[in-house]
This record gives C-alpha cells, sequence and structure tokens, in this order.
C-alpha cells in the first residue's frame, strides 16, 4: 500500500493488496473506521493502531490477510471500538486481558449520540455474512476465529455485557469457558468451536437469552449440557458435537450413564438368575443328602432300628397279602352265587 491521505472512513477491503499497513496514517486522527479485509496484507498491526491519534475507531476490520504476531494490546485504549474482526489470519498468543477496557461493550453510555454512516459493509454474524449500512452502528462484534490464539479465554471477555458477537472459534485455546459468560446479556453469537477447551458448560450460560447461534463443538467439554428454558430452544446436536464426554439434550445421556445402569442391571439379573438355579440345585442335592442319610445311615448304624424297619415292612407286606387274599375270595363266592 502506498501513501494515503487522511480519511474519515478508510476502506479497500476486497482488493489484492500486499505488505505492511503505511505508517503516514498514523496521524489520522479522523479515523473512525479501517476496513483492510480480504487482501493480502501482511506483518504486525502497527502500534499506532490503539494510540490516541486515532481514539475515534469504532471498526477494525482485517479480517483474511496474512497479519502476523500477537494481538496488541494498544487495542483495549480504543474505548469507542464496536467491531473488531481479526479472523482469517496468522496471529499467536493469548487473546489480551484488557479487552475489557473497551468501554463501547461495556458501559451503555444513553448520552452517547450515534452518528449514522452509509458506510456499507459485510460482516460475518450469526453464522452468515450479512450486509450492513445505516445500522452498522448497532453492531458489536468481536471476531477472533481462524488464527493460532494459545491460553485460555480470559474471564475479562465476560466483562462485555453488550456484546452480540463472539467467535473464538478455530484456534488452540485451553482451559474452560470462562465462568461469567452468563454475564453477557446481549449475546446472540457464542462460537468457540474447534478449540481445546475442557471441563463443564458454565450453568450461567443457560441464562442467556437472547443466545440464537452458538457452536461449541470439537471441544473437550465434559458432563451434561445446562438445562435452560433458551438453550433448550437450539436443538441442533452439530452444537455439541465431537466432545465425547458432553451428554445431555439435545445429545444422548451422559455417556457411561445408560451403559452403567443397563450394565448393572444386566449383571444385576444375571446374578440373581444364576444364584437362583445354583441354590435350587444345593437345596435338591442337600435334600437328597439329608433324606438319604436320615433314613439309609440310621440303619446302617442302629441295629435295633433296623430290626424294627425291616420288622415293619414284613409285617405290611402280609397284611398286604392278606388283604388281598380276603378280596379274591369274596368276589369269588359272589360271582358263583351269581
Amino acid at each position: 500500500m502506498g501513501v494515503l491521505t487522511c480519511p474519515e472512513i478508510l476502506k479497500l477491503n476486497n482488493n489484492n493488496f500486499g505488505g505492511k499497513i503505511p505508517d503516514s496514517l498514523h496521524n489520522c486522527s479522523v479515523l473512525k473506521s479501517i476496513d483492510l479485509g480480504d487482501n493480502k496484507l501482511s506483518g504486525s498491526i502497527p502500534p499506532w493502531i490503539g494510540g490516541s491519534n486515532v481514539s475515534m475507531l469504532y471498526m477494525l476490520r482485517l479480517r483474511s490477510n496474512f497479519f502476523t504476531g500477537q494481538i496488541p494490546i494498544q487495542l483495549c485504549n480504543l474505548g469507542n471500538l464496536r467491531i473488531l474482526d481479526l479472523s482469517h489470519n496468522n496471529f499467536s498468543g493469548a487473546i489480551p486481558k484488557c479487552f475489557n477496557s473497551l468501554t463501547s461493550l461495556v458501559r451503555d453510555d444513553s448520552n452517547e449520540s450515534y452518528r449514522i454512516y452509509n458506510e456499507q459493509t459485510v460482516l460475518t454474524l450469526k453464522g452468515e455474512e450479512l450486509v450492513y449500512n445505516t445500522t452498522l452502528m448497532l453492531v458489536k462484534s468481536i471476531d477472533l476465529s481462524l488464527n493460532f490464539l494459545e491460553g485460555e479465554v480470559p474471564q475479562e471477555i465476560g466483562s462485555l455485557t453488550l456484546l452480540g458477537t463472539l467467535n473464538l472459534s478455530r484456534n488452540q485455546l485451553i482451559g474452560n469457558i470462562f465462568s461469567i459468560v452468563g454475564s453477557m446479556h446481549r449475546l446472540e453469537t457464542l462460537h468457540l468451536s474447534h478449540n481445546h477447551l475442557s471441563g463443564h458448560i458454565p450453568q450461567s450460560l443457560a441464562s442467556l437469552t437472547f443466545l440464537s447461534h452458538l457452536n461449541l463443538s470439537y471441544n473437550n467439554l465434559v458432563g451434561r449440557i445446562p438445562l435452560g428454558s433458551q438453550l433448550q430452544t437450539l436443538d441442533d446436536s452439530s452444537i455439541y458435537m465431537d466432545n465425547p464426554s458432553l451428554g445431555g439434550v439435545p445429545l444422548p445421556k451422559c455417556p457411561g450413564d445408560d451403559t452403567f445402569t443397563a450394565t448393572n442391571a444386566k449383571h444385576s439379573n444375571e446374578d440373581g438368575n444364576d444364584n437362583g438355579v445354583l441354590w435350587l440345585y444345593v437345596s435338591m442335592i442337600l435334600g437328597f443328602i439329608s433324606g438319604f442319610w436320615g433314613v439309609c445311615g440310621t440303619l446302617l448304624l442302629k441295629q435295633s432300628w433296623r430290626y424294627a424297619y425291616f420288622r415293619f415292612f414284613d409285617d405290611t407286606k402280609d397284611k398286604v397279602t392278606l388283604a388281598i387274599a380276603l378280596r379274591v375270595a369274596r368276589l369269588q363266592r359272589n360271582f358263583c352265587h351269581v
């Protein structure tokens, strides 16, 4: 890029500009919007972006270039910044913890006079590209997606209570989802997919009543998805896909719950059935042994009982034989009289 005059709106997106952002712009105190997206620019963000000379900047859009280095902390000095789009670059390092100094995303100043700009800008919000012009000043978005950012998501981001879109997807972020995410009452879009986030999804996420676009897929989240009226309206399971240890609506139950219950029940039933059959056989065997030795063992060991036992059978046999003989004789006598 060559030497530029000092415009109020610097809009040079969708060109083939290469090289670095020229330092000749650092004295442009009237700059309110910088859109250099979709070019071939490289290098780092110059330190003058964030200096006092451009303190009125409300939009910085550098997406889809080849910028490198860390996100400079001087960006936190831009108290009027509402739109920060550094996506699709090669930024590395940690996300600055000072983003809570972006006062336009923290404090709702009712005395602020919004100027309507006839600036047409394409922003990727709510999962799609949308064209904004006169309503651009109402957009409040941070998009740092598709870079090489590392470390944890700063808790300070949860202080951006007026932020509408937060996209940190496709980085190398680790740690838990910041616990005070429920403080971001205006949040409509939250994309944290394709990172290395772990731990549970904060229960406070369920309190975001404006949340309509959520993507937490391809992480290492665990536990149950929080219950909440707003989250339950987002019934697309792809929101949470490829988090193997995550469960709950709209996903199946937590991995291991059903398996554990079913396995225990199965083992319990199998153990119960096996034990019942086993005890049946044991009882039969014990009964046979007890009966056998109760009778035969006694006869073998006690002579007087053995004599009495066989005498009883002899007497019984004689009585039965006599009864049969008498019955037969009676029948023959009756037959002859007939």
